[in-house]
Parts: structure tokens; C-alpha cells; sequence
């Protein structure tokens, strides 16, 4: 039986969770629009405003928190008391990597653009060792929720000054991780519930697998089926892939090579992502975004160190 840890209640669909070395956890609170730090004490401070729908986050090589701004792609809609994100609005016009300086709450858009191709619905993001980062576009609905725009993942500088395109094309693409030493870059589908392995041969480049099929050239690592849509993940040290699960609410835990694919479930059916942190890295913080909260778990691996 797990046991599971309360940290915060009653945020506005919490994402993106990043460990603080002070022992804070900063999230975002998508319907709310915001950036907030929760403090080992549980309060809430409110750091930096974000219109349109803040996602995934992660700290980079400056010490700033860059985040996945889907650009307000989903309409919330609260049912039996659970929060759950509908159909793309009219009113979204596309997404941006933003970035907040901590100390002042400052944000800037440092991206909204890859040549002429819009972002969408940036959605998760990670660093790599050169200080670059990948992240996803989830993309969103259109013409009246009858066509969904197809969308891929993009490799960027920090400082706002490349970004390019690199796989396309995926399915609604949500989590993205790097292997601990690299060399692979994971993918989550959202609707096709599968997770998929590329090789990384440098900063925003790959190996496709020499297949026909997918043309993404991706390797399938794990499709469990069933009612399960894939959210944000985390990769811990062991090299497992830890999905965030909607539906089936919960984590799923996929070995790097498939062999091995367990499930823990939370009892919230829109828990959104996974970090690690601690002295030891074994304690878990999982985002239950239905019902608004975090909780934390000890893990039964050692969790990842980020490289920022």
C-alpha cells in the first residue's frame, strides 16, 4: 500500500514540479495563470503571472524557471468536484517559452516561433547537459473540434537565440526526459498512450531508427492500453521512465527497454507529472491536478539530478 504525503491543497490545476535544493517545490497553476512556490511549510507564494496557460517548467543553466506556456489551450470545466481541461477555446491564438527570473517575478516570452512555424500548445520541457532544452508541443483542437493540429518536439537555446524543429510528426506529444547519461530522449502521447525512445546523437539532434514505421523514427518503449493517456513524466536514476497517467490516475513506471511496466495508482484521475527531490533524491512529488493538489511518496528507486 502506498503511502502518500499532502504538501498543498486547493491550486488551480497544478503542473511542471521542480524540487528546490530549500526544500520548496515550485509549481505552475494552469488555470490560474501563475507560477507559485509552496513552501516546507505549505504556503503559497505567488512569484509570477502568466497569461495564457503555464505548463511544464524546469530550472535552466542561469537559475531562471523556463516554462511551456500552452498559450491557454484548454477550457476547465469542474465535474464531482474534480477540474478536468475540454476542448481548445477560440480564443487561443498559440503558446511560448517563457522565462521568470525568480528573484524579481519578471517574465518574458523568449520564443513563439520556430520560423514560421507557430507554437502551438508548448507543453513539458528538459535540459540537457549543454544547456539547451527539448520540450513538446501538445498542440490543440480547431475548426470546431473537428481537426487537431499536429505537432512535434523542438530543441532551443536559453538565451532565446535558435530553435528548431526536430521530430515530427507525434500525436498530441506531452512528457519529455532525457536518459541519465543522455543519450536517449523519451517521449509521451497523450491520446495514443504510448511511450517513445530516440537516440540522441547531440544538442538538438537524433538518430531515427532505421524503420518504415513510425515516421518519426522513434522506438516504442511502452503502450499498456486500456483507459490510459499519457501526461508529463520523470526519469529517475535507475533509468526507468515514470509517466504521469490520466484516467488510470496514477504513475506509470516503464523500464528504459520495455521489459517491465508497473503502475501506481494515486486516486486522482488527472495526475499530471512526477519530480524528485530530497537529500536522497527518493521522495517523490507527484501533481494530482484534478483535485488540486501535491503529494509527495518515498520512491523505490533514487530519483534523477537534473542538470540545472
Amino acid at each position: 500500500m502506498v503511502e502518500f504525503t499532502e504538501i498543498a491543497s486547493g491550486l488551480a490545476f497544478p503542473e511542471g514540479p521542480i524540487a528546490m535544493e530549500d526544500g520548496s517545490v515550485l509549481v505552475v497553476e494552469i488555470a490560474a495563470e501563475r507560477l507559485t512556490r509552496i513552501a516546507i511549510d505549505g504556503r503559497h507564494q505567488h512569484i509570477a503571472r502568466l497569461p495564457g496557460g503555464p505548463n511544464g517548467a524546469a530550472i535552466g543553466p542561469d537559475g531562471a524557471c523556463y516554462v511551456c506556456n500552452n498559450g491557454g489551450s484548454f477550457h476547465y470545466t469542474e465535474v464531482d468536484g474534480l477540474l478536468f481541461p475540454g476542448p481548445t477555446p477560440p480564443t487561443h491564438r498559440g503558446g511560448s517559452i517563457d522565462r521568470v527570473d525568480l528573484a524579481t517575478g519578471k517574465a518574458e516570452a523568449i520564443y513563439t516561433h520556430c520560423g514560421d512555424i507557430r507554437l502551438c500548445g508548448p507543453n513539458d520541457i528538459v535540459f540537457d547537459r549543454y544547456g539547451g532544452f527539448w520540450f513538446t508541443d501538445h498542440g490543440a483542437t480547431a475548426d470546431h473540434h473537428r481537426r487537431r493540429i499536429v505537432t512535434g518536439v523542438f530543441y532551443a537555446q536559453s538565451d532565446g537565440s535558435s530553435i528548431i524543429e526536430v521530430i515530427f510528426p507525434l500525436d498530441a506529444p506531452n512528457g519529455i526526459g532525457l536518459s541519465p547519461d543522455g543519450g536517449t530522449l523519451y517521449v509521451a502521447e497523450t491520446f495514443t498512450g504510448r511511450l517513445w525512445a530516440f537516440e540522441v546523437a547531440g544538442p538538438g539532434r537524433i538518430n531515427p531508427a532505421p524503420t518504415l514505421w513510425p515516421p518519426h523514427g522513434g522506438r516504442l518503449v511502452a503502450a499498456p492500453g486500456g483507459l490510459t493517456l499519457f501526461d508529463s513524466l520523470g526519469v529517475d536514476g535507475d533509468g526507468h521512465v515514470n509517466v504521469a497517467t490520466l484516467l488510470n490516475g496514477g504513475i506509470t513506471c516503464a523500464a528504459p527497454d520495455g521489459s517491465s511496466v508497473e503502475h501506481i495508482a494515486t486516486g486522482d484521475p488527472l495526475t499530471t507529472n512526477i519530480c524528485f527531490g530530497g537529500a536522497d533524491l527518493r521522495t517523490a512529488y507527484l501533481t494530482l491536478s484534478g483535485t488540486g493538489r501535491i503529494v509527495s511518496m518515498q520512491w523505490p528507486r533514487p530519483g534523477l539530478k537534473l542538470n540545472y
